[in-house]
Parts: structure tokens; sequence; C-alpha cells
């Protein structure tokens, strides 16, 4: 009996253990998913972009993600999130060509963030990207997802 009782736990914290991990993103899982979402929002810059890139962007955030940008004020919902990308694509401000590139330069890992710099940058003629002032941003992740963009620059 003493066998069956220990056996029977053992199956129990392995099941919840194994759940547990399945269900986590650690930093790898988590550089993924930021270097998704730039590559994403370089899409959406692009001239020629969509509403449809847009909604693949925001597609791949939490529900309740929240946009953050602490110089210009900003803070947006996923809603009020799409409906600025939306505005902007309508204004005409999205005209980057390919050469256009965000790529990410340094990672810090942390309990569910990671503080991320970044550069926009131009590749050149011979192929070398050129990056501009490094950024920082700050990623919150819930259930797998992005769900904070914190822009502190």
């Amino acid at each position: 009996m003493k066998n069956i009782l220990i056996a029977g736990f053992a199956f129990v914290y392995l099941t919840l253990a194994s759940t547990a991990s399945a269900s986590s993103c650690e930093s790898t899982c988590q550089l993924d998913l930021v270097n998704s979402y730039f590559k994403a929002l370089d899409k959406i810059a692009k001239k020629g972009s969509s509403s449809a890139d847009i909604d693949f962007l925001l597609n791949t955030t939490h529900d309740d993600v929240n946009y953050i940008h602490v110089e210009y004020e900003a803070n947006f919902t996923k809603d009020s999130w799409r409906k600025a990308f939306n505005r902007n694509l309508e204004l005409g401000a999205y005209q980057n060509d390919e050469s256009n590139e965000i790529r990410v330069l340094n990672s810090i890992p942390g309990k569910n963030y990671m503080a991320i710099e970044y550069a926009h940058g131009v590749i050149q003629a011979d192929g070398k990207w050129q990056p501009t002032e490094p950024l920082l941003v700050i990623f919150g992740f819930t259930e797998n997802k992005i769900s904070l963009v914190k822009e502190l620059w």
C-alpha cells in the first residue's frame, strides 16, 4: 500500500512538473518571441504593409498586452494599439524599404521579463548592417505570449 501511495504521489508530481515546464516560456522561448515581434514590426514599417501585417503582430501577443512608451506617454491596450497602427498606416507613415531592419543587440532575461537592447538599422550596399543608436525595451511574458512592451527611450 505504501509503495502504491508513493508511486501515486510520484506520478502526480511528475505530471504537474511536466505540465508546468511545458507551459512556461524560459529565456530562449522569450528571445524567440522578441525576435518574432521585431520581424513583424519591421514588416509593418515597410512600404506596402497592410492591416493584415498589423493583425499578425498583435495576434502573437497576449489578449491583455500593454504597450507603454515612457517618453511619448503612450499607454495602449491591444485594441488601442491596433487603432494607432492602422491610423499610421492610413496616413502613409510606413515607408521603409527592404534595407531597413531592427536587430536585437543584447538581452537580459528575468522572471517572466526580458530587457532588450536593440537598434534600427540599414543594410548597406556591401551587406553590412549599419545600426542607429541603441534603444532599451522591457518585454513581459504571460502564457507564452508577449504581454508587455515598455519602451524606455
